[in-house]
């Protein structure tokens, strides 16, 4: 009798181990199309952005061609730089220490950026 109840126990847990194998296998399987699903989104996504950028670019491209604006690739990055620094709330002092120039090369290339600033900040005083 004890032979049989040690018999049954093992076929019982044989059975519980391949049913757990099966679902795990299931489960393992669900979740791995759930990452795909989500890799392949994110991935839209990317391309997305990407398309966007190159987009940006040719636009940036063609509008300084026409404005006939020549300006070096360091000169470039150094504007946006300085400009993204201004608009961080930098000082212009702050902004020139950091990029080793004169207080007043800041200011003259901030000039058009600072006047719309400003006209936006009356604009909005006013009312």
């Amino acid at each position: 009798m004890m032979e049989w109840t040690l018999a049954g126990l093992f076929g019982i847990s044989a059975l519980l181990l391949i049913y757990s194998i099966y679902t795990s296998s299931r489960t393992a399987k669900v979740e791995h199309n759930q990452i795909d699903l989500i890799h392949i989104s994110t991935m839209k996504e990317i391309n997305s952005i990407q398309d966007s950028i190159r987009n940006i670019e040719i636009d940036l491209d063609v509008v300084t061609r026409e404005a006939g604006l020549q300006l070096s690739p360091e000169d470039r990055i150094f504007k946006r730089e300085v400009i993204d620094l201004f608009k961080r709330n930098y000082s212009i002092a702050s902004i020139a220490e950091m990029k080793a120039v004169t207080e007043s090369e800041i200011e003259q290339l901030l000039a058009p950026y600072q006047s719309t600033k400003e006209e936006g900040r009356k604009v909005a005083n006013e009312n």
